[in-house]
């Protein structure tokens, strides 16, 4: 039987990535207020990749194992990143230039494919964290839920800014950052279906996996903007967003 913990925090994490496509609609954001979002979540996702999932992970495979499930991963968000589409357009963000936006209708199919890829990725997360419900595993799905949440408003804002920006008008662009972001409810669903009656070994294998992803959308929305626009608000807001995490393990560590 699915737990109210995993079902809030899957439809937490759709509603929060739609609330960001709906302020895109309505108010204007400038880059340098989307870049702080962006590297606050970026920090987030390597703060539970390094200092959530990389130790509860390592407990339970050997270290090649864990680096192969990880690498597994980073290099499906690189391989659908280069050859399908963006896998996150809040990580990149600095890509678009204004001509790349007005063409956005073009690309519809291969974006909706890749940030689904992305979403459904979340939302395996998002179960496997909640699989297990131990004192010491507690500190793992929590991390894994809040730097999620935090990741998602930044993507739906920008989703949502660039689907206007390729011409859509804001109610089919609410429908489509909702088609889009459905997918994290999808994925959480399928993975809690598929992993609640697994071992701990593939669990871990599940959580490692989704932990390169996490790595692959930091360092690309880090270097993104870092190159490119407001370095030390990057850096503030990445450090941030890494300290949250950090401090939020090392306390319910503490409390087990």
């Amino acid at each position: 039987m699915i737990t109210t913990s995993i079902l809030f925090q899957i439809f937490a994490a759709f509603a929060i990535a739609l609330a960001g496509g709906a302020l895109s609609a309505w108010l204007a954001r400038t880059h340098e207020q989307l870049c702080a979002f962006i590297s606050l979540g970026a920090g987030t996702l390597l703060g539970v990749a390094v200092c959530g999932i990389a130790p509860e992970c390592l407990e339970a495979l050997h270290w090649w194992q864990f680096l192969l499930a990880g690498a597994s991963g980073y290099f499906l968000f690189a391989f659908v990143t280069k050859y399908v589409y963006h896998v996150c357009p809040a990580c990149a963000a600095s890509h678009f230039d204004e001509a790349t936006t007005h063409r956005l209708a073009e690309f519809a199919t291969a974006m909706m494919m890749a940030l689904s890829i992305h979403c459904l990725v979340d939302g395996l997360a998002l179960a496997a964290g909640n699989r297990e419900t131990g004192p010491e595993t507690k500190q793992v799905s929590l991390s894994i839920a809040f730097a999620i949440c935090v990741h998602k408003f930044p993507e739906g804002l920008a989703l949502g800014a660039l689907l206007l920006g390729g011409g859509y008008q804001r109610g089919k662009m609410l429908w489509l950052v909702a088609a889009v972001e459905s997918t994290t409810i999808l994925g959480g669903l399928l993975g809690w279906f598929v992993l609640r009656s697994a071992s701990d070994f593939w669990l871990a294998l599940a959580l490692a996996n989704a932990g390169g992803g996490f790595l692959y959308l930091a360092a690309h929305a880090m270097l993104g903007e870092i190159f490119r626009h407001h370095k030390k608000l990057v850096l503030i807001n990445f450090a941030a967003g890494f300290g949250t995490i950090a401090a939020l393990i090392l306390f319910f560590h503490l409390k087990a």
